[in-house]
């Protein structure tokens, strides 16, 4: 029997073992707590119980948020700037000592192979190493007053202010990176953070908790809230958050809006991105880029290709290409050396992908690769390829994003043919274009309505460097280094009257 335990010492008091199986404590606001009930924790590799984790009641979550608003928000306002800077770099310190611990659970609760798994912490180490770069987007503005006559003797600074307690829900996909990214600018802009950890997989989180924690992190400025997502209306209402930064589906980020009331949104949301390959592409690059896009962690990102347009002269090349590509991934235990896509983080997410790829048969697809569950929680990366657009634009495939290894081809004539396709779903955050022709390509970027387009490469978000978010469905805002501190800070105008002490004297 495997368990989730992790092997250095500093993580002794978060953990205790009790006939055979590991229990975590969770942080609030300066204290560890055993609350006595438990949430199952399993790996998505067998199903098999690793850890269980406290479940928080209410009347836990109302004092750790009572004392992160009444005080902690206070605290992290007094730790002047630079001194917020050298926490997080020791927090990139102490992860990197303990890398492995981080990587192993990961790998654990998550489903990652070893090399995604070590991706995850070198990011979220490049992340908080990026911090000073967030700090430039916090400075204000001078205004002068005497561009407007009711202004003449006048003037105004206008500054941005951390907004409060910034609730941080996080996604299973990335659970230590978007924890970090999320910590990160909102500590940067002065706010304190409430963490709603995912279910599925918690522990590098909590494990986070405590790295925050010996780092000189203020204590009453953070709390990890492991309660179920299907118990989190009253906390996402909750009129001490300021704001809710959320990583997640579209649907579950319509309910968390609806629910909060008037608060401060970054929301980075569903996707499934087009990839368009053009006639004059690199196929080699673009199938392999392409592959890649459909099974990077098992299709479990916001930014994987779901629906692959390839301009007719080349469709039958680069469809040949990719299946190549495809049959080279190797589908196992994420712990084996020679595994290049791992299981889905449940059965449920694989149910859903059979009942897509069995209703697109149906509609008239045809499986061009994969398509066979191998296990409760694995399946094959699949290739569907449709002839019929309008069959196509009615499955589940098209019009939902399946957070699994899937994706659907077809054919295009013309660059409209293919922009309609790509701007027909409700979702807008990426897209890809594969080639060199470029009035194609400045057409497509004219028209295409997502956040981001990637050329000759696939969608990939990494550590934020350059920003992202969506637009339609797939979110409000971006993340991304200096451009997330928008949306977790407040402006404030202070204007000051100087009228009739001569310091100026305008000739009118």
């Amino acid at each position: 029997m495997v368990i989730a335990k992790p092997r250095s010492e500093l993580f002794k008091d978060i953990v205790f073992e009790k006939e055979d199986t590991v229990y975590y404590r969770t942080y609030l606001a300066g204290d560890w707590v055993d609350s006595g009930e438990y949430l199952e924790v399993k790996t998505p590799i067998d199903l098999s119980t690793i850890a269980k984790v406290s479940k928080l009641s209410w009347d836990y979550v109302d004092k750790a948020l009572d004392k992160v608003y009444r005080y902690g928000r206070w605290t992290v306002r007094d730790i002047p700037g630079w001194k917020r800077l050298e926490v997080l770099e020791k927090v990139a310190q102490k992860i990197e000592e303990l890398k492995e611990d981080f990587i192993e659970i990961l790998v654990l609760n998550a489903g990652k192979t070893r090399s995604q798994a070590a991706g995850e912490v070198i990011a979220s180490i490049d992340r908080l190493r990026a911090a000073h770069l967030d700090a430039r987007k916090i400075f204000g503005e001078y205004m002068p007053g005497d561009w407007d006559q009711t202004t003449i003797e006048t003037e105004a600074i206008v500054r941005r202010e951390p907004v409060g307690v910034v609730l941080a829900i996080v996604p299973f996909n990335y659970p230590l990176f978007d924890t970090v990214s999320k910590v990160v600018y909102s500590f940067v802009a002065g706010n304190a953070i409430v963490i709603k950890p995912p279910s599925a997989d918690p522990l590098p989180v909590i494990l986070f908790a405590k790295i925050l924690e010996v780092s000189g992190f203020p204590q009453n400025a953070f709390a990890v809230l492991t309660i179920p997502g299907s118990e989190s209306d009253r906390l996402v209402a909750d009129e001490r958050v300021g704001v809710i930064s959320f990583t997640g589906s579209s649907e579950t980020g319509r309910r968390v809006i609806e629910k909060a009331g008037i608060k401060q949104f970054v929301m980075e949301l569903g996707g499934g991105d087009p990839a368009i390959v053009l006639s004059d592409a690199d196929l080699g690059l673009a199938a392999e880029r392409v592959a890649a896009g459909i099974y990077s962690y098992a299709g479990q990102r916001c930014d994987a290709i779901k629906l692959i347009l390839v301009e007719e002269p080349v469709y039958e090349d680069f469809k040949n290409l990719l299946v190549k590509e495809l049959s080279k991934v190797r589908v196992g235990d994420p712990r084996e050396q020679s595994t290049t896509m791992g299981p889905l983080i449940d059965v449920k997410a694989v149910d859903e992908m059979m009942n897509a790829v069995e209703e697109a048969v149906k509609l008239g697809g045809v499986v061009l690769f994969g398509g066979k569950r191998l296990g409760p929680t694995y399946i094959e990366p699949t290739l569907i390829e449709f002839k019929d657009k309008e069959a196509l634009k009615k499955s589940t495939l098209y019009r939902k994003e399946v957070f699994a290894p899937v994706a659907i081809i077809t054919s295009f004539i013309d660059l409209d043919e293919a922009i309609q396709l790509a701007n027909g779903r409700r979702y807008g955050l990426d897209a890809a274009i594969f080639g060199e022709n470029v009035n194609k390509i400045r057409k497509l970027l004219r028209y295409l309505e997502v956040g981001a387009v990637y050329i000759n490469d696939m969608p990939r978000h990494g550590v934020g460097y350059y920003p992202y978010g969506g637009r339609k469905n797939s979110g409000i805002g971006r993340e991304g280094i200096g451009y997330s501190i928008e949306y977790v800070t407040a402006y404030k105008t202070i204007v000051y009257n100087f009228r009739g002490r001569g310091i100026w004297r305008y000739t009118l």
